[in-house]
């Protein structure tokens, strides 16, 4: 059985720290995740904003992206070995185990093409003040100007957020305000659920 879950949200939202402890957990899990296929810089253009449009669909690469989950799709053993993910003796065999992929990323529900792959959608949600507080205690590779989180990461998400609740209907919003391990409790018990439904 092959499950793909979704784990989106606000930047900072805690995706990340999520994803990783599901990994630790869930049996033959690989992961995507999508900043992984961020364009190079010199890619990125300025918008009307002034600033360089890294919070936008088309700073990604993401008919690569979904290239990716394809190859999973199509042989998650060969995936998993190539990714360095051990596999359980039953999973070793293609058609046997469960095997799970795990995507993670702040606009996965933005992109129709990506959209009809999830068996489940998680999204993390936290107020924008708290996003911002959160956002200023990230070192980034190309750091923030000043600015930018006003001028273009919120509006854009606000944007981004509307246009996903239109194409995504099954998302299950999470408050990522509360502690980690509550979020990854309720995630993980969800999941569980999802299989014991679908297996």
């Amino acid at each position: 059985m092959k499950f793909i879950i979704g784990i989106g949200g606000v930047t900072n939202g805690g995706k990340t720290t999520l994803t990783n402890s599901l990994l630790k957990t869930l049996p033959n899990c690989c992961v995507v995740h999508q900043d992984d296929f961020f364009k190079k810089p010199d890619q990125i253009e300025v918008g009307e904003d002034g600033f360089r449009q890294w919070d936008v669909i088309s700073a990604l690469d993401m008919e690569a992206m979904v290239n990716t989950v394809k190859g999973w799709q199509e042989n998650p053993v060969k995936f998993a070995r190539s990714h360095g993910v051990s596999l359980s003796p039953e999973a070793e065999e293609s058609e046997k185990g469960t095997h799970i992929l795990i995507i993670e990323g702040f606009l996965i529900y933005n992109y129709k093409p990506l959209i009809d792959a999830f068996d489940k959608c998680y999204y993390i949600d936290i107020p924008r003040e708290e996003c911002k507080r959160r956002r200023s205690t990230r070192s980034y590779t190309v750091p923030d100007p000043p600015g930018l989180f006003d001028g273009h990461v919120w509006p854009m998400f606000l944007k981004h957020r509307n246009e996903m609740e239109r194409n995504c209907d099954s998302l299950e919003y999470l408050d990522g305000t509360t502690s980690t391990e509550a979020i990854y409790n309720n995630v993980y018990e969800s999941i569980q659920n999802s299989l014991l439904n679908k297996s």
